[in-house]
C-alpha cells in the first residue's frame, strides 16, 4: 500500500456524515474562545512627523531652534526624537519589563512572552507537518467536504467512472472519461462566491498559522544574553529588528482564530498520525487536541495583548510611519483542490478500466476452467478478508494456483511426462529449457501453497506482520516495519509469478518447435515424435491442446499483470 493511501485512510473512511456528526460534536464542547487573535484597532496610528513639526506652536519650533545649536541636528530631527521617546516611555508605562526605549535593548518580559509564543506554535508545527505536508490535495478535500459539502457530494458521486457507464450503458471508456471530466469543470463552476470564500479563509488561516509555527524563533531567542546592568537576559533591539517585522507581519495577518471545520480537518489528519490503531480513540483524543489548541491560541492572543509590537518596531527603526503588512497565502487553496479531484478521477478511471478488464479476464476463466472457480489467496488482504496482508499482484497468484489445481496437474503433465522422460531432443538446450520449465510447474502448486502458510499466522512472514501492527512504538517506525514486511512478501509473490511467466514462455516455444519446428530454426521437432504418437495420432493432438492451452495461459498471466501494474 502506497505511503499517501495508508497516511489518508481515517480521513478517506469518514463518511460525509460521520464528518458532519464529528464537527457538530466538536462545537458542542465548546472550549474554544471566538476572540480574535489579533486587534488590527490596536494597531496605533502612523505619525507624519513633518507634518506635525509644521503645525507645532512657534515658542516650541524656537525651543528646537536653540536646542538644534548645541545638539548640532536639525529642529526636526528633534522633534521627532521627542515623539519616539514618547512612543517609547508609553510602550515601558502599558509593557513594563518588554522594552527599554533608551537603551534600544528588549527584556526579559519580551523574551518570556516570545518562548510562551513559540510553545503555542509548536502545537500548530506539529498538526500541520502531519496534515498539510504530507498530502495538501486530500487535506484540501477533507476541509471542503466541511465548508461544500454538497459540492463534495456531487463530485464524490457524478463523476465517478462506474456510475456515469451504469446510466449510460452505450458509452464507451472514453466517453464515459469525457463525461466525467465535464462533469468534474461544470460542479467547480458551481461553488459559490461565500463558499470560495470561506474555503480562502481557512486556506489563509492555514498559511499564517504554517508561518507563525515555522517562524525562526530559536534564532531570535539567541540574540538574548546577560548584561551586567540587568538580572535576566536582554537582547539589542536593533539586531533582530528585522525578524520582530517578519514576526509582526505574520501576527497581523494570523487575526481571527481558525474555523471549527478547520480545525477538525487538522485534528483527523493528526489523529491517524498518532493514533496506536484500535486502542485510540477519535472522541477523547479530539478532546485533547482542542484543549491544546485553545491553549495555544491563547499565547498568541497573550503575546499580542502583552507585547506592542508595532510600537517597539516603530523606535527601534524609528520609523513613525511603520506599519505590519499582511502576508500572501492561501490563494492557492482552489488550484490545489482541483488537482486533487482530477488526480482522484484518473484513479477512479484507471480503476473502472481495470475492473473492465477483469471482469472481462474472468469471462475467460470461466471457459479457460471450465466453470471452476478461482479462490483468492488466504490471508491476503481483500474485500472479504481486510484484515488479510496488503499485497499486490496477488490476482496473478490465484491464477497460477487454479491452473495447476485444474489444468496443469490433471491434464498437462500426462501429456508433457512422455516427453520429458523418452523426448529425443536435437538440440541438448532444448531438452534442458523444457526440463527447467517442467520441474517450475510440476512444484507451482506447493510453492504457492508454501507461501500461503508462510503469511499465515504461524507463518513466517505471518508472525512478523502481526507482530509489527501490534507493536507499541512511534507510528513511523511501526508503518516502516509493517512496510517493510509487506514489501518482502510482494517481491516473494513478483518471483513467483515471474518463474511461472517464465515457463510458460519457454512450453509455448518448446512444444510449438516440436510441433511446427524447422530443422534449423532455435526450436526443432523430437527425432521420436512419430513413435511417441503412436499410430492413432492421439497424442499429437494431445500435444496441440497443450500448446494452445500454454498460449492461453500466458496471454491470461500477461492481462493480469497488465491490469495489476495499472498499464
Amino acid at each position: 500500500m502506497a505511503e499517501s493511501e495508508t497516511f489518508r485512510r481515517l480521513a478517506a473512511e469518514l463518511s460525509l456524515e460521520e464528518r458532519r456528526e464529528l464537527l457538530a460534536r466538536l462545537n458542542s464542547y465548546a472550549v474554544l474562545s471566538k476572540e480574535v487573535l489579533f486587534h488590527e484597532e490596536d494597531v496605533p496610528p502612523t505619525v507624519d512627523s513633518s507634518q506635525q513639526y509644521r503645525q507645532a506652536p512657534w515658542y516650541y519650533k524656537l525651543f528646537l531652534f536653540l536646542l538644534s545649536l548645541i545638539s548640532g541636528k536639525k529642529p526636526a530631527e528633534l522633534f521627532e526624537e521627542r515623539l519616539i521617546a514618547k512612543l517609547g516611555a508609553s510602550v515601558e508605562t502599558h509593557a513594563p519589563g518588554v522594552f527599554d526605549y533608551r537603551q534600544n535593548l528588549l527584556l526579559s518580559g519580551f523574551r518570556e512572552e516570545l518562548e510562551s509564543l513559540k510553545e503555542g506554535a509548536r502545537f500548530f508545527y506539529e498538526a500541520l507537518d502531519v496534515g498539510l505536508n504530507s498530502d495538501k490535495g486530500a487535506f484540501f478535500a477533507f476541509l471542503a467536504s466541511l465548508e461544500m459539502d454538497f459540492v463534495h457530494r456531487r463530485l464524490t458521486v457524478e463523476t465517478d467512472p462506474e456510475t456515469i457507464s451504469q446510466a449510460n450503458s452505450s458509452y464507451s471508456t472514453g466517453d464515459v472519461r469525457q463525461f466525467a471530466q465535464r462533469t468534474m469543470e461544470e460542479i467547480f463552476q458551481t461553488i459559490q462566491e461565500d463558499e470560495r470564500r470561506r474555503m480562502y479563509r481557512d486556506a489563509r488561516s492555514l498559511h499564517c498559522l504554517k508561518e507563525l509555527s515555522s517562524f525562526l524563533y530559536d534564532r531570535f531567542l539567541s540574540a538574548f544574553t546577560y548584561d551586567g546592568a540587568y538580572k535576566a537576559p536582554v537582547a539589542p533591539a536593533y539586531v533582530v529588528l528585522d525578524q520582530m517585522k517578519v514576526l509582526n507581519d505574520i501576527l497581523y495577518s494570523l487575526q481571527d482564530p481558525p474555523t471549527m471545520p478547520l480545525l477538525e480537518t487538522l485534528f483527523v489528519f493528526q489523529f491517524q498520525e498518532h493514533s496506536k490503531e484500535d486502542s485510540s480513540d477519535l472522541s477523547a483524543e479530539i478532546r485533547t487536541l482542542l484543549n491544546r489548541a485553545e491553549e495555544a491560541l491563547g499565547r498568541i492572543r497573550q503575546f499580542n495583548k502583552r507585547i506592542p509590537l508595532t510600537a517597539i518596531i516603530r523606535c527601534v527603526s524609528r520609523d513613525l510611519g511603520y506599519l505590519p503588512r499582511p502576508i500572501t497565502g492561501g490563494e492557492d487553496w482552489f488550484v490545489v483542490y482541483r488537482d486533487y479531484w482530477k488526480h482522484q478521477l484518473e484513479e477512479k478511471f484507471t480503476l473502472f478500466v481495470q475492473n473492465r478488464r477483469r471482469a472481462d479476464l474472468i469471462e475467460n476463466f470461466k471457459e479457460y476452467f471450465k466453470g471452476m472457480i478461482i479462490k483468492p489467496l488466504l490471508y491476503v488482504s481483500s474485500e472479504t478478508n481486510p484484515e488479510g496482508i496488503p499485497l499486490k499482484n496477488t490476482f496473478a497468484l490465484s491464477f497460477l494456483q487454479a491452473f495447476s489445481q485444474y489444468i496443469f496437474l490433471p491434464t498437462l503433465n500426462r501429456v508433457l511426462k512422455p516427453i520429458l522422460i523418452d523426448g529425443e531432443f536435437y538440440k541438448k538446450e532444448n531438452r534442458a529449457e523444457f526440463t527447467e520449465a517442467y520441474n517450475e510447474l510440476l512444484k507451482l502448486g506447493d510453492t504457492i501453497a508454501s507461501f500461503e502458510q508462510n503469511l499465515s499466522p504461524t507463518g513466517d512472514l505471518g508472525k512478523r506482520y502481526d507482530m509489527a501492527k501490534s507493536e507499541i512504538t512511534s507510528l513511523p517506525l511501526k508503518r516502516k516495519k509493517i512496510q517493510s514486511i509487506v514489501q518482502e512478501a510482494s517481491d516473494e509473490v513478483a518471483s513467483i509469478v515471474g518463474r511461472a511467466s517464465k515457463a510458460f514462455r519457454s512450453m509455448v516455444a518448446v512444444l510449438g518447435g516440436i510441433l511446427h519446428g524447422e530443422a534449423q530454426g532455435k526450436y526443432d521437432s523430437l527425432a521420436n515424435l512419430n513413435a511417441l504418437s503412436g499410430r492413432s495420432g492421439s497424442y499429437l493432438n494431445q500435444l496441440k491442446d497443450a500448446y494452445y492451452r500454454f498460449e492461453k495461459a500466458l496471454q491470461i498471466l500477461t492481462e493480469i499483470q497488465e491490469i495489476e501494474a495499472g498499464r
